[in-house]
C-alpha cells in the first residue's frame, strides 16, 4: 500500500457535456497509484451531477490498470448568474486549500436553428470548410443575462474568469494548471473592441472564444510568476449534444458522414469522438512541460486520417489582448462592489 499519497483536486466546469465528461475520463486515466484525485463535477442541476458522478464511477471500474483513489465532489453553478458564481467561490474556498487543475469548459450558445439553404450551398461548394467553419448556424443577437450582461460573454468568459480571479490563492497553493477551452472557430474577425459583450454580433459563440484566446494571452505570464500555468486549447470538431435538437436522424448521420469525409480528405481537426477531443485539455494539464512547452500558442486536439490522435499547436494573434484584459478587470471590480456581502449557498447530499 502506498504511504505517501499525493492528494489533488480538479475542477471541471461543464462536466455534464460530452467534452467535459471525457476530460474527466482522461484525467482519471492519467493517474498513478501515488495520487488521490478529487474531481469536482459542476453543473446547473443536481440530477445531472448525480448522473455524471455515476458515469465516472463506472469508468473507474472499467479501467484495467492500477489507479489512485478517485473521490467526487460537486458544485452547482450557473455562470450566467453572478450570485451563483460567488456561491461557487464560497464553496471551493471553504472546502479546498489548494486546487491543482481547473478546466474552463464553458460552451454556452444562443442558437436559433440552421439556415438549411446556406448549409447545402456550403456543403456543395466546400465540404471541409462547411463542417469546420460553418456559417449556417443561426445565432440570436443581443441576448442578455439577468445580470444585464451579454449572456454568451458572461457564460463563456466573464463568469469563469471572475471565479478564477477569486480563487487565485487556492490555485497558487496547488501550483495549478488552468486550462481554457477555446475553439478552432475563434478567429480574429470575430473580435470587436466596440462590442466586448458580443451584444451586436451574430457570431457571439465564436466571439466569446476569441475573447478567451486574448484573455489568456494577456494573463498567462503574470500567473506563471505565481506558479500557476495557464494554457488555452481547442478540441477540434466533434459531436456535441448541444446542437442535437436541430437535427433529425438523417441530418445527424449526414453530418457524421461529412465529418469522416473531411478527415479522409486531410482535415486534422475532425476528431469526431469526444474522447479524442479531450486529448489537448488533458495533455496540457498533465504532460506539458512549462519549461519547454510555450504558453503563447493554442494546443489543439488533432486526428490523422486513420484515427490516430496527436497534439497540434497553432499561433495566437495577440491583437486586442490588453484591451480585453483591461475591460474585464474593470468589470470584475464593478462586480466586487455589487456582490459585497452576498452569498448563495445551498448544499444537499448526492
Amino acid at each position: 500500500m502506498t504511504t505517501n499519497v499525493r492528494k489533488e483536486v480538479a475542477v471541471i466546469t461543464g462536466t455534464n457535456s460530452n467534452l467535459g465528461l471525457n476530460i474527466a475520463y482522461r484525467l482519471i486515466e492519467s493517474l498513478d497509484s501515488s495520487k488521490r484525485l478529487t474531481i469536482v463535477v459542476t453543473s446547473r442541476t443536481l440530477p445531472r451531477v448525480r448522473e455524471v458522478i455515476g458515469l465516472l464511477k463506472k469508468h473507474v471500474i472499467k479501467l484495467n490498470k492500477p489507479l489512485g483513489t478517485v473521490d467526487y465532489d460537486y458544485l452547482l453553478v450557473d455562470f450566467t448568474n453572478m450570485v451563483s458564481v460567488l456561491g461557487a467561490w464560497y464553496e471551493l474556498n471553504k472546502n479546498y486549500k489548494a486546487i491543482n487543475y481547473f478546466f474552463v469548459n464553458a460552451a454556452q450558445g444562443v442558437y436559433d436553428g440552421i439556415d438549411w439553404v446556406g448549409a447545402v450551398k456550403e456543403v456543395c461548394t466546400n465540404p471541409i470548410d462547411a463542417v469546420t467553419f460553418p456559417s449556417y448556424k443561426i445565432q440570436r443577437v443581443g441576448v442578455k443575462s439577468k445580470d444585464d450582461m451579454g449572456l454568451v460573454f458572461q457564460a463563456n468568459v466573464f463568469g469563469p474568469f471572475y471565479l478564477l480571479r477569486k480563487l487565485l490563492s487556492q490555485l497558487e497553493a496547488g501550483k495549478a494548471r488552468v486550462v481554457w477551452v477555446s475553439s478552432i472557430m475563434a478567429e480574429p474577425k470575430y473580435f470587436s473592441p466596440k462590442d466586448m459583450q458580443l451584444l451586436e454580433s451574430n457570431s457571439s459563440y465564436e466571439g466569446s472564444k476569441r475573447l478567451v484566446d486574448l484573455l489568456h494571452v494577456a494573463t498567462y505570464q503574470e500567473l506563471k510568476k505565481r506558479g500557476i500555468h495557464q494554457y488555452v486549447v481547442q478540441p477540434g470538431i466533434f459531436t456535441s449534444h448541444s446542437f442535437y435538437k436541430y437535427l433529425n436522424i438523417f441530418t445527424y448521420y449526414g453530418m457524421l458522414l461529412l465529418f469522416y469525409l473531411a478527415r479522409l480528405l486531410g482535415s486534422k481537426w475532425h476528431n469526431i469522438d469526444g474522447y479524442k477531443a479531450a486529448n489537448a485539455p488533458v495533455y496540457v494539464a498533465t504532460l506539458a512541460n512549462p519549461r519547454f512547452d510555450t504558453q503563447n500558442v493554442k494546443f489543439g486536439s488533432a486526428t490523422s486520417f486513420d484515427g490516430m490522435e496527436f497534439i497540434e499547436k497553432t499561433p495566437l494573434d495577440p491583437t486586442g489582448s490588453s484591451d480585453v484584459h483591461h475591460y474585464i478587470e474593470k468589470k470584475c471590480e464593478e462586480w466586487d462592489v455589487k456582490l459585497k456581502d452576498q452569498i448563495s449557498n445551498t448544499r444537499v447530499p448526492i
